[in-house]
């Protein structure tokens, strides 16, 4: 590989058209700096510059080895320097998805929160409620809420449990009997959360009971949001994250259904691509997300975290990194 340090000596000479001042901008000493440029003539076998007592010029073979090695030079060091802060842990540009499901305030206190404590870490944070395939997508990591992964070749990390509950409007039951058990649950009155018209199932269990029921088709969406708005208008009976129904719970907008029948919690998750090892970035970004949401009401961090076949997976990654789930 050509050494670079005489071209970058050559073109300060260039820009400065003084040995001297070149020798000043580098911290080199005159001599280095006349010794690299005529090396690098010599190299080329052509005269480069024409020294004189009063100034020094390009000769027409330096004035076309200027305008060629200068943008080379330049696109150099962006390179390096964009690889640079691809592997550090505190600077750098990390793509995310996230779900919209996740509460567009939580992710703004989140994003927020990130950028104070890493300023020179910029993101790119694209919302959807669809699994992506992070590889095509290109993105970094992806946090969801689901059940456990099924597909065993996803890298994946459990954050925590995210409990979950029904829901409805009071006045829903002004035309409605109140469900008193899971039995008594009718299909038409329980709106699903999915897609293309599949219906989904609710399991509750209190004790060593446990009971399945089919929700209804009448409406179905893949967002919590909206689920949360048809229940407080009143149209229906939903099964949302704990942490969506708090507020509105709060405020009296809806109100808690079946609440002595426990439902099987969700999984707030990091999604990896195939990583051999987690770079720093997402390393850092993984660290500040559990620390973040351990502060935010309705997660339930009483578990440890799943630890899969985490060296297996992923190996001499930094700690909570995991493997696929079973």
């Amino acid at each position: 590989m050509q050494d670079l340090k005489p071209i970058r000596v050559f073109l300060e000479v260039a820009a400065q058209r003084s040995f001297a001042g070149a020798a000043r901008s580098l911290r080199l000493t005159p001599a280095s700096v006349t010794r690299l440029v005529a090396g690098l003539e010599a190299e080329l076998g052509q005269q480069l510059l024409l020294r004189t007592t009063r100034q020094v010029s390009l000769t027409s073979a330096g004035a076309v080895a200027a305008a060629r090695y200068r943008p080379l030079i330049e696109a150099f060091d962006s390179t390096t320097e964009d690889l640079l802060a691809a592997t550090g842990a505190d600077r750098g540009r990390l793509s995310i998805n996230a779900p919209i499901s996740l509460g567009g305030p939580l992710l703004a206190g989140l994003v927020s929160s990130f950028r104070l404590a890493y300023p020179r870490i910029a993101l790119d944070m694209q919302l959807t409620d669809a699994l992506v395939d992070i590889v095509d997508e290109s993105c970094d990591l992806a946090i969801r809420i689901s059940g456990p992964p099924e597909d065993k070749s996803t890298i994946w990390r459990k954050i925590c449990e995210v409990p979950r509950q029904l829901i409805a409007a009071p006045a829903l039951f002004d035309r409605i009997a109140r469900p008193e058990s899971p039995g008594d649950l009718i299909p038409e009155h329980c709106l699903s959360y999915g897609r293309e018209g599949r219906a989904e199932t609710w399991r509750f269990h209190k004790g060593s009971v446990t009971r399945s029921v089919r929700a209804g088709t009448e409406i179905v969406t893949n967002n919590g949001e909206v689920l949360y708005s048809l229940a407080a208008t009143g149209n229906g009976i939903v099964n949302l994250p704990a942490f969506l129904a708090r507020e509105g719970i709060r405020r009296g907008e809806v109100v808690p259904v079946l609440a002595d029948w426990k439902m099987p919690p969700l999984y707030l998750m990091l999604y990896y691509p195939p990583y051999e090892t987690l770079p720093p970035l997402v390393a850092t970004f993984t660290d500040f997300f559990e620390a973040y949401m351990r502060d935010r009401e309705g997660f339930d961090f009483g578990q440890a975290p799943d630890t899969g076949k985490e060296a297996a997976e992923i190996r001499n990654a930094a700690p909570r990194a995991e493997g696929p789930g079973d």
